[in-house]
Parts: structure tokens; sequence; C-alpha cells
């Protein structure tokens, strides 16, 4: 097990908004594999924390193995969370006893699996090593009958369940009143995960993946999270729990206060952050796609969900696949979603552009821009008035923004998104008050950073 050597990826005690890691102020970006990293086999994990790690990212997603999904599902191909049969680990050992073709051999739910303990602790080891965190995700609804009838929780799945199981809907496993003895599998299963990955800082935990989508009872998973508090009691230090409160956007109004952070999917434009923009609270767009292939649609759901303020981003990848864990796989055209080294590069400059600022002192600054920006075009910035202003525009032709200054010099550079080239720079003086500044012409989109000299 690492030895906890810091404590774990909290809130910054300055800057709530954002995380503390490791003595640094932290945003979450990365580009990662479908949450299938551990409870495949198959899928080479050095391999693959090496290709985050060189691409500077700090952050992946996995599943613990309670769901998995058929080789068909949502139309992904060489996805990483349908292992074959005999590549699948979960929490739970394999019995002696034969199941459905689709499953293999029967779990046995009253044995832990040393083997998929030990690849999880491997895995969060390196990805240590990396400066990496995990997201462990507990729980996912049951979509469709075909990732039910591969959990190990299916009655036809496993040796030992509890009597009256058989005939359980999906999704009524998730419940507080309809689990038909299931709940306690789940809370000894937080209490035993707890236990394995006491000692690692680079993590933290989801109870559930879109439980919006089931909806699963929010009493269910409410309670998950205090188990989780609870499980963390008597451990040397606490982990960020994280609520994955909904597709897009929602208000998030009297929070258990077990909840650390706050996850959406495609989450863009970023109503989810300027909605919640009160909360004292990280808030992350922790899964994109079904838009298309193309890397602007992603590039651009980056840059505004973490210039109006957001603390993470995890793209999903499909170039990630078993035997394409350095992110070489090249999809069919039926793919849900996009992914590739050359957004992944320009992740990287967002990542770069954004680490260039005071993250503790800067805030959104949307009521900075005054005027000049054209229909069809959004437009964010964060800014630590009279030090430092960044400034991010989504497509459009040249124009001339007016900006709030506060009397100052400053450095101001512009960069093409797409690569990082930068375009052109110049220092402007500025008094305070309303400031008129041109643009070069987005290419399709445009970044600014300016500093006071």
């Amino acid at each position: 097990m690492s030895a906890l050597t810091h404590t774990p990826l909290s809130r910054h005690p300055d800057n709530p908004r954002i995380f503390l890691f490791r003595t640094q102020p932290t945003l979450l970006i990365t580009s990662g594999e479908h949450y299938g990293a551990v409870l495949n086999r198959a899928f080479r994990t050095s391999e693959y924390l090496k290709t985050l790690a060189a691409a500077a990212f700090n952050l992946t997603r996995i599943f613990s193995g309670v769901y998995c999904e058929p080789p068909d599902a949502f139309g992904i191909s060489k996805n990483t969370l349908a292992p074959a049969p005999e590549d699948f680990l979960c929490p739970w050992s394999r019995s002696s006893e034969p199941g459905p073709d689709s499953v293999g051999r029967k779990f046995d739910l009253s044995q832990w699996d040393p083997a998929y303990f030990e690849r999880l602790r491997q895995f969060l080891e390196e990805a240590s090593q990396h400066g990496i965190v995990v997201e462990y995700v507990f729980f996912c609804p049951f979509y469709e009958e075909g990732m039910w009838s591969r959990s190990p929780l299916h009655p036809d799945n496993h040796v030992n369940g509890p009597a009256g199981l058989k005939g359980i809907r999906r999704n009524e496993v998730w419940s507080l009143d309809r689990h038909r003895g299931l709940l306690g599998l789940q809370e000894a299963l937080i209490r035993k995960v707890c236990r394995e990955l006491a000692g690692f800082d680079n993590l933290y935990y989801e109870v559930c993946n879109e439980p919006y989508v089931g909806k699963l009872p929010q009493d269910w998973h409410d309670h998950m999270a205090r188990c989780l508090v609870e499980a963390e009691k008597d451990l040397p230090d606490r982990h960020l729990i994280s609520w994955n409160v909904a597709n897009d956007t929602a208000t998030i109004r009297n929070p258990d206060p077990a909840y650390g952070l706050f996850n959406f999917h495609y989450a863009n434009p970023p109503r989810a952050v300027v909605e919640n923009a009160s909360l004292p609270h990280p808030l992350g767009d922790n899964e994109t796609g079904f838009r298309g292939q193309g890397n602007g649609n992603y590039r651009r759901e980056a840059w505004e969900f973490l210039m109006a303020g957001g603390a993470l981003f995890n793209h999903l990848d499909y170039s990630f696949a078993v035997g394409h864990e350095d992110g070489s796989y090249e999809y069919p055209a039926t793919q849900p979603g996009g992914g590739n080294a050359k957004l992944r590069s320009q992740f990287t400059f967002l990542a770069t552009f954004l680490n260039r600022l005071d993250l503790v002192a800067v805030r959104p600054a949307q009521h900075l821009i005054l005027d000049g920006v054209p229909a069809g075009c959004r437009a964010w910035m964060l800014a630590v008035p009279a030090q430092q202003y960044a400034l991010y525009l989504t497509s459009g032709p040249a124009m001339t923004l007016t900006l709030q200054l506060e009397k100052g010099r400053y450095h101001m550079e512009w960069f093409k998104p797409t690569g990082g080239k930068r375009l052109e720079s110049r220092v402007i003086d500025a008094k305070s008050g309303p400031h008129r500044i041109s643009t070069p012409s987005p290419d399709p989109d445009l970044a600014m950073s300016m500093v006071r000299e």
C-alpha cells in the first residue's frame, strides 16, 4: 500500500471551488478511457497511465466492477467496460459453479477477490507515482437488461444471494426498501474499499454514476454517501465524495454535508457552473460524448466549463482500448464520441494555460466583459482584477471587445486553442474603466492571457 505522505485531495481552504493536492492549488483535467482500466484484466494499465502522464493529465475515472457492459452497449467498439468473461474482475471471488456463458463461473458474494484488490491497489500506486488522481465510482444504474444480466449482483450470477432475490428488477437493487437484502452487500463493499485504499492521497469516491438516469432514490444515494463517511471515521484520513448530479445542469439545493464535490455530464454550455456559483464546492464535468467525433465540440466544452469556474474536466476518450492503451485506437464512424492524440494535445495546452493563473485568487469575471461579443459567440473570463485576466471566445470573426480593467500596464497574449500557437503579443496601458480591445480572428476559437507587468 502507498505510504500516505500528504493529506488526500481536498477542497482548497482559500478557494473551495478548486482542489488542494499535494500542497498545490489544482484543477483536474484529463482525457481518459471508459472506466474499465481495473475491472478489465486485459487492459494494460501501466502503458495507459504513462500516456496520461506524458500529456500532463492528472485524473482518471474507474468503475468498481459492480456494473459492466455487454460488447454492443451504446455502439462502443472495443469498450473497456465490456471485458470478456475470463478478463472480468470485480470485488468478489469466483466460485466453482458455472454460470451463464456471458458471465463465466458464478461469484461468491461472501468472499472478496484478492486479485481484484491487488490490481486496484497497484493501479492507485502507479497513478500516484505519476501524480494522477483516481475517481473510484462504486455504483451505476443498469440502463438495460444486458448490463444487469452481467452484474455479480444478479441472482443468476452468484451462489449465495439472499432468499427471495429472484425476480428483483434491475434498479430496485439501488434502494433502501426494495433491495431484498442487497443493501448490506453494498455497505460492506464501501467499508472494504475504504479500508483497502485508506493509504492513498490521489483518490476521491463517487457514489454512483448517473443515478438520475435510473431515477434512483435520493435517500439511497445519500445513505451510501453517509456510509462512506462512517467507513472512514476511524481511518487516518478522509477522501472527498462526489455526487454526479445531472446531465447538463441542475441547481443543487441543501446537499447532504457528506458531499465534497459535484459532477455533471455533457455540461455544455456550462450552465451547471453558473447556476451553482454560490456553492463552496468544486464542480466537475466528468463525462463527455454523443456530440460527434470531431475535436472542436469537446475542446470547447473543456475550455468553457473550466473558464466558467469549473474545477474538473474528464473527456471520455475512445482511442484508449485493449491493445491500444497508448490511445492509438482508430474507432469506427459508429463510435458515440471522440478522442485522439491531437485532442489530448489541445487539452494539454488548456491545462498549461490555466495553470499559469493564480488559481487561488482568480474568479469568474463575466461582468468585466461589457460589450462587443457577437451573436453566436460565447465569452468567458477569469480574473484577479488589476493583476491578471484570462478570456476565452468560442467562435466568431475578429471583434472589438470592451472590457472593464483596472489601471495598469499589461502584457497581453492571444493563442489558438487548437494547438497553442501564440498569435499576437503586445503591451497595453489601461486606465481604470472600460477599455476597447481588438482581437485576432478566432480560428475557430480564441484564448487571451493578460498579466500586469
